[in-house]
């Protein structure tokens, strides 16, 4: 059996259904986007740009700062390995020399160990050279270079005088009379003014041959 609504009834339906319809329309509408100005876009366009700029010059900066400071310790190690090779260059010249100048010393001690030396028995030669080896151990190889050097100052003569210095005797010492450190006699004996010139070349050069390389240079001993 079909009841009719009333009135009231009637409308209150009429409104419930517009409702709705009007909840499901605005669900399924679709939303349009918004859209920024392209002035706005442009801002952040160009601010994105420069901030990517600034991060690309810190990281320019960071990197040549890597690469000088690698560079820096390059041009260190290159340095030390230079001044390491000259060094060890420096030492291997030294030792050279040194092992020249040992075997040049080793061929002159033997040769000089084949000289022979003939001398005038009790002449002022033979004093010198019994005197060289009793007491001071030199061969005839130290006597070779003392000879030289008396032969040239005085030719062995004990009261040789030199006019313009006054030195006197088999070593010319100058003055003279410090020979008499050796003996009192020491204007006339030979024994005595050997003595004495033994003594001043052992303690300046060392050894007779010392003497005669330094007066080669000099002139003088």
């Amino acid at each position: 059996m079909h009841v009719p609504l009333s009135l009231p009834l009637r409308l209150a339906a009429s409104l419930i259904a517009a409702i709705a319809a009007a909840t499901g329309s605005a669900t399924s509408a679709p939303v349009a986007p918004t859209e920024q100005p392209a002035a706005a876009v442009r801002s952040v366009s160009s601010e994105t740009y420069d901030r990517s700029s600034d991060r690309v010059t810190v990281d320019v900066d960071a990197e040549v700062g890597a690469r000088d400071g690698a560079l820096s310790a390059q041009a260190a190690e290159i340095s030390k390995a230079s001044d390491a090779a000259k060094a060890a260059a420096a030492a291997k010249a030294a030792a050279d020399a040194k092992a020249a100048a040992d075997a040049k010393a080793a061929a002159a001690k033997v040769a000089a160990a084949k000289v022979t030396v003939v001398v005038d028995p009790g002449s002022a030669r033979d004093i010198a050279r019994q005197m060289m080896l009793a007491n001071y151990g030199w061969g005839d190889d130290q006597f070779v270079c003392f000879d030289k050097i008396i032969t040239q100052e005085s030719g062995w003569n004990v009261s040789a005088t030199n006019k313009s210095s006054g030195a006197y005797g088999i070593p010319q010492a100058l003055p003279g009379s410090k020979m008499a450190s050796a003996g009192a006699d020491w204007q006339t004996n030979p024994a005595t003014q050997i003595k004495w010139a033994l003594g001043y070349v052992q303690s300046r050069y060392g050894t007779p041959c010392g003497a005669w390389s330094f007066k080669l240079a000099h002139g003088w001993y």
